[in-house]
């Protein structure tokens, strides 16, 4: 059966993330290379694995989580779907099954905001790893630079971000800290209340309830 670790060094797939990155380095995007699409990938299989799914599914996550933004280096717009019937020609060609295949290309499918819904477990799990990637580090340029927009502003913000699941209460918890010198908290909603809705039904879909906190203070 295929792994994550065959999928992290297979050229195809990691070439379609250089170059979706650096298409959204031009546009002025936040990284979505390596970086991110890793940190996805660990998240979305600490979620379901921390919620007791079997280990399979949670493989798939991982791999999920990993290819989930090739379709940026064909466009951003729809690249979710994009990525997924990208995904659909690339595992059809590698030892992978038909079903799995299907849950792959479903969760990332369906992670993008325009088009996102937490369909299965690996699309939900997908969704709150993906949205839930906020840290300074993602930010390209600097404070100064005239490029340097409102999104980058609250990336640039978070000086530590930490996501936790716990299975005995139920709750996934993302927990902030926030430089409000450089972007007030209301900042943050304007830009990723979208998003943390999102990671509410998702968290929904997997029987837990989603909690947001920033410097301390509960605010979903």
């Amino acid at each position: 059966m295929l792994t994550y670790q065959e999928i992290r060094h297979n050229k195809q797939i990691n070439n379609l993330i250089e170059a979706g990155n650096r298409a959204l380095d031009a546009l002025g995007f936040t990284d979505h290379g390596y970086g991110h699409v890793g940190k996805a990938a660990a998240t979305a299989g600490v979620i379901l694995e921390t919620l007791g799914y079997d280990a399979r599914i949670c493989e798939l996550a991982r791999i999920a989580g990993y290819m989930h933004d090739i379709g940026n280096a064909v466009n951003r717009t729809n690249h979710a779907l994009t990525g997924a019937t990208l995904a659909y020609t690339i595992l059809s060609g590698l030892s992978i099954s038909p079903e799995d295949t299907a849950e792959i290309i479903t969760a990332i499918g369906n992670h993008d905001e325009k088009t996102a819904n937490a369909v299965t477990p690996i699309a939900a799990a997908l969704i709150i790893a993906d949205k839930s990637d906020v840290r300074r580090s993602r930010v390209r340029c600097k404070p100064s630079d005239a490029s340097f927009d409102i999104h980058d502003r609250v990336n640039y913000a978070v000086v530590d971000s930490s996501l936790t699941v716990n299975a005995e209460k139920k709750i996934i918890s993302l927990e902030l800290s926030i430089d409000t010198d450089i972007c007030p908290v209301m900042d943050y909603f304007e830009i990723f209340l979208s998003r943390m809705t999102l990671c509410r039904d998702s968290a929904a879909f997997l029987g837990t309830r989603f909690e947001l906190t920033i410097n301390h203070t509960r605010m979903l």
